[in-house]
């Protein structure tokens, strides 16, 4: 098997990659399965990069640590680390790494769609120990595996009811104080929401343009989404548009005007009082103190550069 990911010409954010699913013949599949090597070195890459693809790593051994949106996990195997599209996530000083290697883009869960919203709950953690479930899911991606390679008749079928189960039994693994609840209207909505934000230059988004997107009224995404999370879709957006700017101040060279356009702000000072009253400093400040610094020392200030906002 050769499943690829590729990183083709960057879009949006000149400095972090974006992965794509590549699925040579014959396996016409949104989807592969294997191992580390098998799936091939982008699938314990070093570096911060996104996906446009979900991905669940089922972890058995090795050492080092999983980093997804700048949260810092040492690895403890077996374990599970699920990854959704547009976040940011690598492999830091790994040694040794074992495992399986699940990759599938969302068509693959159309019989399924309130497994999008467990995946991104899911994907809040960098790493899901499996406890009491361990050997299960073990079975699970085995068989799956199995099934990929063997291409018996029906094989799309079990590798997608698979997938479902894998899902259900990775939110079982979850303590029972952070299990997510199976999703209704309001959590699907919600669900689909957080995931256009969510997207590469999704903070560019409005709650307008997201409602039509969405095909319900701005009122009524308001309604949904709050009796949902809590939380207002603009508010919803501010905080997604905050994370997008803390990736890319710890994980690019671009300038604090850049990383202000890329987060949805046409003015670099406004993006600035945005992001201290979001986190309690200045962007600079943050990028100094992230690991990993890559800020350019030679750019003092978004007023030092001369070709304006």
């Amino acid at each position: 098997m050769d499943a690829r990911r590729t990183t083709p010409t960057p879009r949006s954010t000149p400095d972090l990659p974006l992965h794509r699913l590549q699925v040579p013949l014959p396996q016409l599949l949104p989807f592969a399965i294997g191992s580390f090597d098998t799936i091939g070195p982008l699938s314990r890459a070093g570096f911060p990069h996104r996906h446009s693809f979900h991905e669940i790593v089922h972890v058995t051994g090795g050492r080092g640590a999983h980093v997804l949106d700048l949260v810092h996990r040492p690895l403890a195997p077996p374990q599970l680390c699920v990854i959704t599209p547009g976040q940011v996530h690598y492999w830091a000083d790994t040694e040794e790494l074992t495992g399986r290697v699940l990759l599938f883009n969302e068509d693959f869960l159309l019989g399924h769609p309130q497994d999008l919203a467990a995946l991104r709950a899911l994907a809040t953690r960098p790493a899901l120990a499996l406890g009491a479930h361990a050997d299960t899911i073990g079975a699970l991606f085995a068989d799956m595996e199995h099934e990929y390679l063997t291409g018996a008749p029906g094989y799309q079928g079990v590798l997608r009811a698979s997938l479902h189960i894998l899902i259900v039994r990775a939110l079982r693994a979850c303590a029972p104080a952070d299990r997510p609840r199976l999703p209704g209207r309001p959590a699907e909505v919600a669900a689909a929401f957080t995931r256009l934000i969510a997207e590469p230059g999704g903070v560019r988004r409005s709650v307008v343009s997201t409602a039509q997107e969405l095909g319900v009224s701005p009122g009524h995404l308001q309604t949904l989404v709050k009796q949902a999370t809590g939380r207002t879709p603009g508010g919803l957006i501010r905080h997604q548009q905050t994370l997008e700017a803390k990736r890319l101040l710890a994980c690019t060279d671009l300038t604090i005007r850049q990383v202000a356009k890329e987060a949805g702000f046409a003015d670099p000072a406004y993006f600035c009082r945005f992001f201290r009253r979001e986190t309690g400093m200045t962007p600079g400040e943050f990028r100094s103190r992230v690991d990993g610094n890559h800020h350019d020392p030679r750019i003092t200030s978004i007023a030092a550069a001369p070709d304006g906002p």
